[in-house]
């Protein structure tokens, strides 16, 4: 039998007994977190992503697009980690779903409905069409909120349902509805192609929006990674904080607007940020509120069965 050279052995058990290299091998932990559409809204995780914040803390990351309604059963089946709609994470979590909300990254998202310039008041929308990512997402319900203010009864509108904000801004700009819900800059780039914003509705209700969701299952068997994956979105907003020029060219290219737009556009995502990562029980609350008028729950249901707040840096 030929021998083995005794270099090559030599050299094979000195890599394996590197603590170097073992720590290596067991550092980099895989995720995957779905995301429905390139939007605003994402930025922490594409800056995580690409500027190896990642990478960072041991973490090695895969996007897979898909629409937000799949995404509660994709995380329960295993098939991705995490997903950022909180508002759709604690809907499905009501329902019965082992999700809950770990990461909060908003106060508010300025979420507006953008029309054509046909659109003159509320009630022109009657008999048209409006683009919205999905039902029961957190643009969906703004708009109901809005519909319900001015007295138009939603059965009297039609939807298009996109999947993604980026997909509504291409069925308002291609003329297929006379609206659409958008978040920034696409509300922007349709004001450049002559559509215009018609109203604000981020405020209009307590909505939870962008954060990150993952399941019991997760945090229980693999509370480092989820550990691992909060630090490292909050790595990358403080790095948005403190790289101004660069997230603004990061923005328009990733957008395909122009550096100006980008410009407004850092500041609209800065004014939008919250302070430490948590969602206001107000908010939950509010929010539980708004489920109620669409399925039974009880008065007393306690809406922080819902939150996992106990990873996240000491509130100052």
């Amino acid at each position: 039998m030929k021998r083995a050279n005794p270099w090559i052995v030599i050299l094979l058990m000195a890599s394996l007994s590197s603590p170097q290299a073992l720590i290596g091998a067991e550092a980099v932990q895989k995720i995957r977190i779905g995301l429905p559409s390139l939007a605003l809204t994402y930025m922490p995780f594409y800056v995580a992503q690409e500027k190896g914040i990642l990478k960072k803390v041991g973490l090695e990351a895969e996007y897979i697009q898909m629409n937000t309604g799949i995404q509660p059963q994709a995380v329960i089946n295993g098939n991705i980690n995490f997903f950022p709609s909180l508002a759709t994470g604690i809907s499905a979590a009501v329902a019965g779903l082992p999700l809950v909300a770990v990461l909060n990254f908003y106060t508010i998202t300025p979420w507006m409905l953008v029309t054509s310039k046909i659109i003159n008041k509320p009630q022109d929308l009657i008999g048209k069409k409006i683009a919205i990512s999905g039902i029961r997402n957190t643009g969906h319900y703004l708009l109901m909120a809005w519909f319900k203010k001015v007295e138009i009864n939603d059965k009297d509108v039609g939807f298009i349902m996109t999947g993604g904000t980026a997909s509504s801004f291409a069925s308002l700009a291609s003329e297929q509805v006379v609206g659409a819900v958008l978040t920034p800059p696409f509300d922007d780039k349709a004001v450049s192609r002559g559509f215009k914003k018609f109203i604000l509705l981020g405020d209009l209700a307590d909505i939870p929006t962008s954060g990150l969701i993952t399941s019991r299952a997760e945090i229980t068997n693999h509370r480092d990674r989820v550990q691992k994956t909060i630090a490292a979105a909050l790595d990358a907003i403080t790095w948005i904080r403190n790289n101004r020029e660069e997230s603004v060219t990061m923005i328009a290219d990733k957008f395909k607007i122009t550096p100006a737009e980008a410009n407004g556009t850092y500041e609209t995502f800065l004014s939008t940020l919250n302070k430490d990562g948590r969602l206001p029980l107000k908010v939950l609350r509010g929010y539980l509120d708004i489920l109620r008028q669409e399925r039974p729950l009880p008065a007393d249901l306690d809406p922080q069965k819902f939150i996992d707040f106990s990873m996240l840096p000491a509130a100052k």
